[in-house]
């Protein structure tokens, strides 16, 4: 297996694949992307500014409007999509290419598809399950998106107090800004009466860490013992 650490701009990756060709493929998928949304920004700069919904125009790529249908659905700004909207890109390419396995890491929103299991860590920061466990996830013809947001951990801006929050979707860009959202307003008291509002929607798996508590929804993946190794973890 390849894996090499690709970063272009803001976007920084891990890329997995069993051919080299298919990393190189990974690579030109999102930058086209990420030059895609590049050029729309410079029309539309709200796009980017905002914490709630916001439509694309007429035109948009296809990495904007995907971006545009999640801020809908989760209640977020669109940039709140925009790691797994770009790793989706890269994982399409690589099936375009005649992948059967590619992955991509982007700061934590991974997008799949594999002939094989694969072990994902779940890493939340200081909580006391950190870095203990990780996810079976079987065989997925599918792309899958994983992604993970936290108030503690990272970058990104939360207005929560959660350490991660893990939502599943076959819609990456979707499990992106979930995972924002419910990252934004998570508690353990609030936990039950939230996940009433994912109900229906595109994620079917929400895991979340909030110190020593943890909340399971849905369908999630089988949880094992793991030793998580933070040197593979990706990050600026």
């Amino acid at each position: 297996m390849f894996r090499e650490h690709f970063a272009y701009r803001e976007t920084i990756t891990t890329i997995l694949a069993d051919d080299a060709l298919h990393i190189e493929a990974a690579k030109d998928g999102m930058i086209a992307a990420r030059t895609g949304l590049e050029h729309y920004l410079t029309t539309d700069p709200f796009f980017q500014m905002s914490y709630g919904p916001v439509p694309a125009s007429d035109g948009a790529s296809e990495s904007v409007r995907q971006m545009a249908d999640a801020s809908f659905e989760a209640d977020v700004g669109p940039m709140a999509a925009v790691a797994a909207t770009i790793g989706w890109a890269g994982v399409r390419a690589m099936r375009d290419a005649g992948a059967s396995f590619g992955l991509i890491d982007n700061g934590g929103d991974i997008v799949l598809f594999s002939d094989r299991d694969l072990r994902v860590g779940i890493y939340a920061g200081s909580a006391p399950s950190s870095g203990k466990f990780a996810f079976i996830v079987p065989p997925q013809t599918e792309i899958l998106g994983i992604c993970t947001s936290s108030a503690t951990v990272g970058p990104s801006v939360s207005f929560g107090t959660a350490d991660s929050v893990t939502c599943f979707s076959h819609d990456p860009a979707k499990a992106d800004a979930w995972a924002t959202g419910l990252c934004n307003i998570l508690t353990p008291e609030n936990f039950d009466e939230v996940m009433k509002k994912v109900e229906g929607s595109s994620v079917f798996a929400v895991y979340a860490v909030i110190g020593e508590w943890i909340g399971r929804w849905g369908d999630l993946p089988r949880i094992v013992p793991a030793d998580v190794r933070y040197d593979l973890i990706t990050k600026g």
